[in-house]
């Protein structure tokens, strides 16, 4: 074969592979059997190492897999990517349907487009002259990562559109089938590496890995649904989604445009019915204003734009036998009991244990060992037990018995008047130690990579540590001895150890794990008491006078300096090096120039990009104060979802609200780098 020959062969190779691709992804009607394709797909590959100046830069061979990449860089969105918001009732689509209305003119006829929501990662494509330029996940909507080497190993993805000189950018969702899920997951399992907890999980860390061809070899796939097209006649979403079906994209083909809300609620009532049939994980539908002058006329929220919705569908309920009642041993004494179950698939996930919340909770609901039983994921995260099946119970055991002694320890269990769990209140219990060292090395206080569960668990029934001032104490010779942990993973945690000497008097006041004492109140205390000595000896009447110091947190601070264990455990760790006193930097005014300079603020509800201790530290960086309750005094209040009866006051007493996009839009309005 001569370069004639071969230019001629690679390019009718990569036309009919590409042809065959479209029929596969986006027409859903094959040609050629998937050993043809990757017979034909091997020749091309076979070609172009031949020759490789002949190589087309479009080319199907591309989708194999190009050179890991060793960074991702960020690259901001041209139009924002904007979150929707949710809703899982119909009186909040009535609602939102009567906004868009008023908004409109009055007796303005309104369509609805209505799409599957599927449960996966959204991803920027940038087409330039009609081939593949760029890809950019959607991170904070603002800006994302670029991953174009991974994006064309997605076979729905086109790296050549279907028509010559068009440039647009689409959006869509990245996702993986339940089957390819579950294949992947054998395949972990096979080669010993830990599973995923669900589609979307894997889907996210899939586009994140740095060897396009592992990512291949995940069979990611991809719906677009939405473009924007220089010189776009559409009047419509609808037609947009006909357009880009036109340009090679596969387009979810479960939508239906709708007259108005009672053909809106049948598509959803047939979507919910048929959710387990799909072959992907979706959580509801997505509403959008059919008329693109409509959306642009109602405009958007800094968060969301205010001509469409996602309606969620309940939470997946399936059955699962309850096998067992285990009861765990919580960091400072809460014993919390936990169904054991059969495993069973919920939301995506496998689930062989759901919270049982407490003793009052498994009385109510009559929950006996051996019953059958409904779980769901609340807010599709934790799973629960939300109630027996009574009717197929045939015989049934006897009603569980909360024991009177600690199941780690057998020490007396204690149930105080105000709190619904008992506590186990021997400070040698090594179920309480598990996780206080747990609890001691999080991320959020002292940061100590390497010491995770297993190791904790050794740690203790080893008996090497008695409280979290031994870790110092450790040696690599003592680490490396622990069940597979080698000699460089000991170094590591040696080195860890070291690293967190440093941390500061605040971070480790919270990493004690005193009871009540979160993040936010232990900045609070360290800038009145700045050692630990001036706070071992503060009474509860001085503690009170403290802002945010209520009597219960001022006693139960009080009871963790009066124990003597407390005394021993300060004497390790003023040994070992640690920061018992704040800088004094830790003790000067925040800064008077910052964007949340002089305001009070609450952080309430669950952020979606950073924690709330996170955010807590941004807004004293940027001269706030952070306190825990809302008053008349409060200034902001930063709600993230299911914010409860915080956000309900703020908005009774007329309190600004931002939600987690306005707050980081308010630091970035100051010039700041988003969070």
């Amino acid at each position: 074969m001569n370069d004639a020959q071969a230019r001629e062969r690679i390019e009718q190779l990569s036309k009919d592979l590409d042809e065959h691709n479209h029929r596969y992804h986006v027409l859903a009607d094959p040609a050629i059997s998937d050993l043809e394709y990757d017979r034909l797909l091997a020749e091309l590959v076979g070609l172009e190492k031949e020759w490789p100046d002949l190589a087309l830069p479009d080319s199907p061979a591309r989708r194999v897999g190009g050179e890991p990449t060793s960074d991702f860089p960020t690259v901001a969105h041209a139009t924002p990517m904007l979150s929707l918001d949710n809703s899982y009732s119909r009186e909040d689509v009535v609602a939102f349907d009567e906004r868009v209305r008023r908004a409109l003119d009055e007796g303005e006829a309104v369509e609805y487009v209505v799409e599957l929501k599927i449960d996966g990662v959204a991803l920027s494509l940038i087409y330039e002259d009609g081939r593949l330029l760029r890809a950019v996940t959607r991170g904070d909507g603002v800006q994302g990562d670029e991953v174009t080497n991974n994006a064309r190993t997605i076979g729905a993805v086109p790296l050549r559109l279907r028509e010559p000189g068009v440039s647009c950018e689409v959006r869509g969702e990245v996702f993986m089938t339940s089957g390819d899920f579950t294949d992947l997951n054998k395949r972990q399992q096979e080669a010993g590496r830990p599973l995923f907890a669900n589609p979307r999980n894997s889907t996210a860390g899939t586009l994140k890995l740095q060897d396009p061809k592992v990512v291949a070899s995940r069979r990611l796939r991809f719906f677009a649904y939405w473009i924007d097209l220089a010189g776009d006649r559409c009047g419509t979403h609808h037609e947009r989604l006909d357009t880009l079906r036109r340009l090679g994209f596969p387009v979810n083909p479960k939508h239906a445009l709708c007259a108005g809300l009672e053909e809106v609620f049948a598509f959803y009532d047939r979507c919910e019915a048929s959710r387990d049939e799909l072959p992907y994980e979706v959580d509801g539908v997505v509403l959008k204003v059919n008329s693109l002058d409509q959306q642009e006329r109602l405009g958007s929220t800094s968060k969301s734009p205010r001509s469409a919705m996602a309606f969620k569908f309940a939470a997946q309920q399936v059955r699962s036998r309850l096998r067992e009642i285990r009861l765990q041993v919580g960091r400072t004494g809460t014993i919390s009991p936990v169904a054991v179950l059969d495993p069973v698939t919920v939301a995506g996930s496998t689930v062989q244990r759901a919270t049982l919340h407490n003793a009052d909770e498994i009385e109510r609901k009559d929950i006996r060992v051996g019953d059958l039983v409904v779980i769901e994921k609340g807010g599709d995260v934790i799973p629960k037990v939300v109630r027996v099946v009574m009717e197929e119970q045939r015989t049934r055991s006897g009603p569980f018995q909360f024991p009177e002694e600690c199941p780690a320890c057998g020490s007396p269990l204690v149930r105080y008047e105000e709190e619904v769990s008992p506590r186990c209140v021997n400070p040698a219990c090594k179920g309480q130690l598990k996780r206080r060292l747990e609890h001691f090395s999080g991320r959020n206080a002292m940061d100590i990579e390497g010491l995770g569960t297993a190791v904790v668990e050794q740690l203790v029934e080893k008996e090497l540590v008695t409280d979290v001032g031994d870790l110092y104490r450790l040696d690599v010779e003592t680490l490396a001895g622990l069940e597979r942990l080698a000699e460089k993973s000991a170094e590591n945690l040696v080195n860890a150890l070291d690293q967190s000497r440093g941390r500061p008097f605040d971070r480790l006041l919270f990493a004690l794990g005193i009871l009540h004492v979160g993040s936010t109140v232990a900045r609070t205390l360290a800038a009145r008491f700045p050692s630990a000595e001036q706070l071992r000896e503060a009474t509860v009447e001085e503690l009170e006078e403290v802002e945010e110091i209520g009597p219960v947190i001022a006693r139960s601070v009080r009871d963790f300096f009066d124990q003597e264990a407390s005394g021993a455990l300060l004497g390790k760790l003023r040994e070992a090096g640690l920061q018992l006193a704040a800088e004094p930097a830790a003790a000067e005014e925040p800064a008077a120039d910052g964007v949340f300079a002089g305001l009070t603020v609450v952080i309430t509800g669950t952020l979606e990009g950073l924690t709330r201790d996170q955010a807590g530290t941004l807004v004293e960086e940027q001269g706030g104060r952070v306190v825990s309750s809302v008053s008349r005094s409060t200034d902001l209040v930063l709600a993230g979802d299911k914010a409860g009866s915080k956000l309900a006051r703020a908005r009774e007493l007329e309190v600004e609200v931002l939600d987690e996009e306005g707050f980081r839009q308010r630091l970035k309005e100051a010039g700041l780098p988003g969070p």
